[in-house]
């Protein structure tokens, strides 16, 4: 598992731009991203491994389409 701030996610990865990930942060508890976020203190990390699940469920990756 690997804990990316957020101010180093654009370091790491292009997609979603810093203020797109404080979006997805700050409606966590309605959206289901609070699986990917891990708070220490006033730092607030990305579970980098949870990120790329939730994404995939958000795409529709694993659901019947039939």
């Amino acid at each position: 598992m690997r804990l990316i701030p957020v101010t180093q996610w654009n370091d790491h990865h292009a997609w979603p731009p810093q203020g797109g990930l404080r979006h997805l942060i700050f409606h966590a508890n309605t959206n289901g991203f609070d699986t990917c976020v891990r708070r220490v203190g006033r730092r607030v990390l990305i579970d980098e491994a949870a990120f790329f699940v939730w994404a995939d469920a958000q795409n529709g990756e694993g659901k019947s389409h039939a």
